[in-house]
C-alpha cells in the first residue's frame, strides 16, 4: 500500500478497488495497529475498504480490451498475517499469463494449493512476479510442481536483507532456456527492477516480448 494516499493527494480518480474481501475494514485496522501506529497509507487503505462497496459499474474482464484477471485469496481469521491475506492475481491476454501474488508467504501459498481451481490456474503461467519482493519467506517450492515459468520478475530495492538473495533459487525452477530480452539480446531467467529498471512486456499475435530500461 506504499504511497496509496499519494493517488488521492494528486487527485487521481480511482473508480474500482480490488482487495481481499474476507477481512472487514475493522479487521484490517486491528491487524495493522498490532504492528504500530497507522501510516497515512494504511489509513487510506482502511478507508477504501469502507467506501468501495458493491460490484463495479464496469467489470474488469468486460472492459479491458480482452485482458482478463482471476483472483484468489485466503480468508480471515484462518490467517491474521496480512501478507498471507494478499490478493493473488492472474492477468491474461492473448495466450500470455502473468501471476502477481503480492506478499504471499509459504503458509498462504500452501493453503491456496489445496484448491484444485488454483492449481489449475497455475498451469501454463508464463511469468511469475516473485512474492514478497523476492524474499525467502515468499518462496514456496511446491507451486513449481504445477507449472514451470519462463522467467521470474523480482520487484525490489537495493538488497537490505539476506532473504532478498533468492535469485539463484528462482533460476533453478524456471524454464531451462529462460527468456530472450529483446532490448539486450540476452537470455535471462530472473529479472529485477533493481538491476533492469522498468520491465516491459509486449504481447502480440500469441507471442510476447520483453524490453528493459537497463542492460541488466
Amino acid at each position: 500500500m506504499n504511497d496509496l494516499q499519494g493517488l488521492w493527494d494528486e487527485e487521481i480518480y480511482v473508480p474500482v478497488w480490488f482487495r481481499n474481501p474476507s477481512p472487514s475494514a475493522q479487521h484490517w485496522r486491528e491487524m495493522k495497529l498490532a504492528g504500530g501506529p497507522l501510516t497515512k497509507d494504511a489509513k487510506r487503505f482502511i478507508a477504501n475498504c469502507e467506501n468501495f462497496q458493491g460490484a463495479p459499474a464496469q467489470p474488469f474482464n468486460q472492459n479491458m480490451g480482452g485482458i482478463t484477471c482471476t483472483t484468489f485469496y485466503n480468508t480471515y481469521p484462518q490467517f491474521t498475517n496480512t501478507n498471507d491475506l494478499s490478493l493473488v492475481v492472474f492477468i491474461e491476454f492473448d495466450g500470455f499469463k502473468i501471476l502477481f501474488p503480492g506478499d504471499l508467504e509459504k503458509p498462504g501459498w500452501r493453503a491456496l494449493l489445496q484448491r484444485t481451481d488454483f492449481c489449475a490456474k497455475l498451469r501454463d503461467t508464463n511469468i511469475l512476479v516473485a512474492s514478497h519482493h523476492g524474499r525467502e519467506s515468499g518462496f514456496c517450492p511446491e507451486i513449481f510442481e504445477h507449472f514451470t515459468p519462463d522467467a521470474v520478475v523480482i520487484s525490489d530495492k537495493p538488497i537490505e536483507h539476506e532473504t532478498q538473495k533468492m535469485g539463484p533459487d528462482y533460476s533453478r525452477v524456471v524454464r531451462h532456456s529462460g527468456v530472450r530480452v529483446r532490448s539486450t539480446g540476452r537470455d535471462r531467467h530472473v529479472l529485477t527492477t533493481r538491476r533492469d529498471g522498468w520491465i516491459q512486456f509486449t504481447i502480440a499475435d500469441g507471442s510476447y516480448f520483453i524490453d528493459t530500461e537497463y542492460a541488466g
